[in-house]
């Protein structure tokens, strides 16, 4: 792979089971270095692309390589440059976290030298030095992910699948994982990640797709994404009622709470949107203006049909 090549390459992926039609000709592209996060609702196809990407499932039709290598024809190549992590934990929890380690590092061929250094940097890296030597049934669901990520990185993989890393995790174990990710991007390693949670896929990704049924629906960063959808907000408060009448005035789709003094308008979330709007203002009536734009719930329904809450059935296992 290239300096120029993309990490991943994907060009009209479907997969079916029976008449079941599960991907539908998805296509997509990931430059090395960078976070692709798949956000979509349960049974969208997040997880089987990933299985397919980690050779782990075999596709229908369609062109897909991993590190320039094709899935089909030279897996053994894709599985050399990738590390995955999948929604549930693979750490033996019979063994000690050391000894998951350890197992890990064999499993990739590290040399005894190589892994004992990998293995104490990881424990180190990921906190767990001080539990090292228990048994890792006894771990909290924040360091059992911990290990299951350190596992997957101990052989330092080109590439990394991230199968909704942070489900069920409390906010500090997951913006713990957040930090650990951008560290393995800084190095230049290439993450595509799925997430039901449109704030992490705002912190960690440079570019996020959005499936539904099967299908790509739409693609962008996340204040893209945003502003595509309804949602979005201005409010802006007056020092008397006269300001507040006077920018209603020349903004018919407002709202007014004439008890706060407030003027609510829709927003596209532009700056160009916001500065038409400041432009009808008088700044000497203007205490304070509050800008919000749409959440997880507004681009869940307005993309994908399905509030964030409202998950489908899951997908069908392979």
């Amino acid at each position: 792979m290239t300096a120029t090549n993309p990490a991943i390459e994907v060009a009209g992926l479907t997969k079916s089971y029976g008449e079941h039609a599960v991907l539908d000709g998805v296509d997509l592209t990931v430059p090395q270095g960078t976070v692709y996060a798949l956000l979509g609702p349960n049974g969208a196809g997040k997880t089987t692309i990933v299985n397919i990407l980690s050779t782990l499932l075999a596709p229908g039709d369609g062109e897909i390589r991993v590190a320039g290598f094709d899935v089909r024809r030279e897996p053994a190549g894709v599985r050399a440059v990738i590390g995955a992590t999948g929604q549930f934990s693979a750490i033996d929890t019979l063994l000690t976290g050391r000894e998951n380690l350890r197992l890990m590092a064999d499993l990739t061929h590290l040399d005894r030298a190589a892994a004992t250094t990998a293995v104490t940097m990881m424990l180190t890296r990921f906190d767990l030095a001080d539990a090292a030597d228990r048994r890792a049934q006894a771990y909290s669901g924040g360091m059992k992910r911990r290990l299951d990520l350190a596992m997957t990185l101990i052989a330092r993989p080109q590439i990394i699948f991230l199968d909704e890393p942070t489900a069920g995790l409390d906010p500090r174990s997951r913006r713990n994982l957040w930090a650990i990710v951008r560290e393995q991007v800084a190095d230049g390693v290439t993450v595509l990640l799925t997430t039901q949670y449109l704030e992490e896929a705002d912190q960690l990704a440079d570019r996020i797709g959005v499936l539904d049924n099967g299908r790509l629906v739409a693609e962008g960063t996340a204040a893209e994404l945003k502003r595509r959808v309804p949602g979005g907000c201005v409010s802006v408060r007056f020092t008397d009622t006269a300001g507040l009448a006077a920018a209603a005035s020349v903004n018919p789709q407002a709202s007014s709470d004439t008890e706060a003094l407030i003027l609510r308008l829709p927003g596209d979330g532009s700056i160009a949107g916001l500065r038409r709007l400041l432009d009808t203002l008088d700044d000497d009536r203007v205490a304070g203006l509050t800008v919000t734009s749409a959440d997880l719930d507004d681009v869940f329904l307005a993309l994908t049909g399905h509030a964030a809450e409202a998950l489908a059935a899951e997908e069908i296992p392979a």
